[in-house]
């Protein structure tokens, strides 16, 4: 039985469906049920609008730009600021849906009502018609920005702003990207990283990424799984990433080898897109499946969740349009019992937006995934050393993003017009 997929807590309260058994909602109707719980779980609102009595209307909102590197920068009409870093590798190609589809919307707008405008600007200029990373970057980078701002007005982290601090340290895993070369080329390279951050948690990719079964050099994963588990042992937690490398038949048959060597999850066995295909290879393998990181739509993780598509949700709080859409996929699953361990964008300060996250969700996976820090971006931390320590890391808990970005960093940054 399949501990973390068939759990199935107590929706008395939410929706008068009551307690059940596992395996119990496995038919049509016991899908529209679950539907009716999710419906309830997106109603509520996530943003604390308790901490500002009065408006926050927006004066300005800018993109700044140097060279590939991209700030948003948010004020005011009383005088309040707000920074953001954006995901830089998406953003340079982004930047205009920033600067003609999204920025003309906020100025003038309350920012205690930014979950309305999140869903408001999704319609603007029907925007809609962009749904991806196209609108959701922007959007997020956007977002992220205000959250600063809000929070320090509030003098509250942004954690605190859209739920309560249930993990203000977060354990990594150390993530591995390499695909390529050989097996034990990567066992190396495993080594050494988890060396350097001592996590307790590590994972790699198999497949060859959305290559319908094929990849170089032939049989890496079935090599590879197994000297992961004999090189690190029964003690470190260990999960694979596919990036929907596999047909259904082949996901299943590598999520057997990863059985065999007790792998503790399966992310995207099959394309991101085929919600059914990975639902049938979720209910073939005991091992849990993630998935989510591409997945632009509520509508969608709705589906993936209340139909046990998914036992893990990793939405990427960049890639799917910022933390309070982020957060309503972590409600969904927090209330069928299932985890959410985020993906994380791989540039700019995208670690810092996952643990800020990752710090207000009660049903945060175990480990996080990292990626090394960015030591490029000048910035103070006054209540975090923002380092790994033992595979641990402490949240910043000061106001908003909870750091302080270089002024003369920011200053070398142009308006983009």
């Amino acid at each position: 039985m399949k501990t973390d997929r068939r759990k199935f807590i107590s929706l008395s309260l939410a929706a008068g469906i009551g307690s059940a058994m596992p395996g119990c909602y496995r038919d049509k109707e016991s899908a529209k049920e679950k539907y009716l719980v999710l419906d309830e779980i997106l109603n509520r609102p996530v943003l604390k609008t308790e901490y500002f009595p009065d408006p926050v209307i927006i004066d300005t909102l800018e993109l700044l730009r140097m060279n590939d590197t991209f700030l948003c920068r948010v004020k005011s009409k009383d005088g309040a600021e707000g920074i953001s870093v954006a995901n830089n590798d998406q953003m340079k190609s982004l930047w205009p849906v920033f600067i003609n589809r999204l920025q003309p919307f906020f100025p003038g707008k309350d920012a205690r009502t930014l979950e309305k405008l999140i869903d408001e600007v999704y319609v603007y200029r029907s925007n809609y018609k962009m749904q991806n990373l196209a609108l959701w970057v922007p959007l997020a980078t956007i977002e992220f920005a205000i959250l600063d701002m809000l929070g320090k007005i509030a003098g509250k982290s942004i954690g605190q702003l859209i739920g309560d601090i249930h993990n203000p340290e977060i354990a990594v895993y150390q993530a591995n990207g390499e695909r390529g070369i050989t097996a034990e080329k990567t066992i190396e390279h495993l080594i050494r990283e988890v060396g350097e951050t001592k996590a307790k948690a590590l994972k790699f990719k198999v497949g060859g990424r959305m290559s319908n079964n094929f990849e170089s050099p032939a049989g890496r994963s079935e090599k590879l799984i197994p000297l992961v588990r004999q090189t690190f042992g029964d003690d470190m937690v260990i999960y694979a990433d596919s990036n929907g490398s596999y047909t259904v038949d082949e996901a299943i048959r590598i999520g057997r080898i990863m059985e065999e060597y007790r792998i503790d999850f399966y992310e995207e066995p099959v394309p991101f897109d085929w919600y059914e295909e990975t639902k049938e290879v979720a209910d073939a393998l005991s091992i849990p499946v993630a998935g989510g990181e591409q997945e632009p739509s509520l509508h969608n993780f709705r589906w993936l969740i209340a139909n046990d598509a998914l036992q893990i949700v990793q939405p990427d709080v960049f890639y799917f349009g910022g933390m309070i859409r982020s957060m309503k996929v972590a409600r969904m699953a927090e209330v069928l019992g299932k985890e959410c361990t985020p993906h994380i964008s791989g540039s700019g300060l995208g670690y810092l937006y996952m643990m800020h996250f990752v710090s207000s969700i009660p049903n945060a996976g175990p480990y996080h995934e990292f990626k090394g820090f960015n030591n490029s971006l000048p910035f103070a931390c006054d209540t975090s050393p923002l380092n790994s320590k033992a595979g641990v890391v402490k949240v910043p808990s000061g106001p908003g993003l909870g750091i302080e970005i270089d002024a003369e960093y920011i200053a070398r940054h142009k308006v983009i017009n």
